[in-house]
């Protein structure tokens, strides 16, 4: 079985939330209202980014330094 991937581009909303809630405060620094939200379990970074107007390689980069940043 492999490790989940933090920029996997299939990985659900909702599953990068539980594996990393740290990176629950980018999303509401961006006020997107994704977390919480019904579509969580099917929408993916990549879908949140293109719905909100966000560069995906630069959200990408927030999340990760949210998760280094709780280490």
């Amino acid at each position: 079985m492999k490790h989940p991937q933090m920029d996997d581009p299939d990985m659900p909303l909702e599953d990068l939330m539980s594996l990393w809630p740290e990176t629950i405060a980018v999303f509401i620094r961006h006020n997107m209202l994704c977390v919480g939200c019904l579509i969580g379990p099917f929408h993916t970074v990549i879908d949140a980014c293109a719905e909100y107007g966000l560069e995906v390689d630069a959200f990408y980069a927030e999340l990760a330094d949210s998760i280094t940043a709780s280490r």
